[in-house]
């Protein structure tokens, strides 16, 4: 797997899945914020497979990954 995921979009997926994920164990949205596990396991991993399909790509070009 390529990396496709740059280095702001990555921050911003695992803060995203962190913080969806502590309002579903808080009892804030309910189970609908588990769907955090998407953007925090795409983030962690650097790898989207929508960006993928959709021909994008966030981080630079000539990575060495």
């Amino acid at each position: 797997m390529t990396p496709n995921v740059g280095t702001l979009d990555r921050v911003l997926r695992i803060v995203a899945g962190l913080v969806l994920i502590g309002l579903a164990l808080a009892g804030v949205i309910g189970a609908w914020g588990w769907i955090g596990l998407v953007p925090l396991a795409t983030g962690l991993l650097r790898f989207c497979p929508a960006y993928t399909l959709l021909g994008l790509r966030t981080c630079p070009a000539n990575s060495s990954r």
